[in-house]
């Protein structure tokens, strides 16, 4: 993806350690390593074993591994620059490097979003229509929606670096973060930012707002649905097939609004540790527990990793 701007070579966007511990960066990395470690390993299992048991290639389990596809995206995404400053300790990097890495966080994280919905039109669908679920999600289906899903994040972030190319910037600029993200790039620019915060602001409601709407139309629908079933044992069966997928929304919705309000309305009256930790717990703690959570809260997926512990 080429970058237009005839000085982009010249400029460099300085990565943020944690305030206060710059020179204990190596210390810092341990947690940061360990929690990139068991992410893999916890997205990696579970795409393993819904790819590896047929009994599993259920449109729930096909969205789960989807999402934990995303979740490796956005691991990915993070993981260079965030090694580059607590491993080796260089936290200078280059516009065209910066922008591409905030292209690729913004789109796996809109995946992600994407598929967090698909998930709970999938339950909406299993609870409302259970007998024309198998009908109604088809694996062509799952597909088509997988490869929308896709567009629709790329598509969307494709102008973002070609935007970011046209702006002025200073040789040298400081970021808020350990990697490059769309807002705090924007804020550094010396040059108007209009067109970039319209155009940010329309993909963040069109893309995070719209599926954070639709998720919570689908839950007013499923729990219509739980509420009207007589049995209070079915209700709690019901009811109980949604927990994993509520938690997931949890985790990535309320650190990705903390954020942002903070973003907007902060105005630097908070601690830099305060928007470190925030964005720490939007990229790096969803991809984390998401695994750990399907794991516990999902009987086939609990059972495939126990035989694998401890085999027979």
């Amino acid at each position: 993806m080429a970058i237009p701007s005839n000085n982009n070579g010249s400029i460099f966007f300085i990565l943020m350690d944690i305030p206060g511990l710059e020179a204990a960066h190596c210390w810092t990395a341990i947690p940061i390593c360990s929690i990139y470690v068991i992410s893999l390993l916890g997205n990696i299992t579970i795409i393993y074993i819904v790819k590896s048991v047929p009994s599993l290639h259920t449109p729930m389990y096909l969205f789960l591994s989807m999402l934990s596809v995303a979740d490796l995206g956005l691991l990915a995404s993070t993981l260079p620059s965030m090694a580059a400053v607590f491993l080796l300790g260089q936290r200078k990097v280059g516009a065209a490097t910066c922008f591409m890495q905030l292209f690729f966080i913004h789109t796996f994280s809109v995946i992600e979003s994407a598929v967090l919905l698909a998930m709970a039109f999938d339950r909406c669908v299993a609870i409302r229509e259970p007998l024309r679920y198998a009908t109604i999600l088809t694996t062509k289906r799952i597909g088509v929606i997988g490869l929308a899903i896709v567009t629709r994040s790329a598509a969307l972030h494709l102008p973002l670096p070609v935007l970011l190319g046209r702006l002025q910037f200073q040789p040298i600029n400081a970021l808020s973060h350990s990697y490059c993200v769309h807002p705090d790039v924007l804020r550094l620019a010396s040059s108007s930012t209009l067109v970039n915060s319209g155009f940010g602001l329309f993909v963040m409601l069109f893309t995070l707002g719209t599926d954070a709407v639709l998720i919570l139309l689908s839950y007013v629908l499923i729990l219509k649905t739980v509420l009207s079933i007589a049995s209070n044992v079915e209700r709690l069966k019901a009811f109980n097939t949604c927990l994993s997928h509520i938690c997931a929304v949890l985790l990535f919705y309320t650190s990705l609004v903390s954020l942002s309000m903070i973003h907007r309305f902060g105005n630097n009256k908070l601690p830099a540790q305060v928007y470190m930790l925030l964005s720490y717990l939007h990229f790096l703690v969803p991809p984390m527990l998401n695994p750990i959570v399907y794991s516990v809260k999902t009987k086939e997926i609990r059972v495939r990793i126990l035989r694998m512990l401890h085999p027979k």
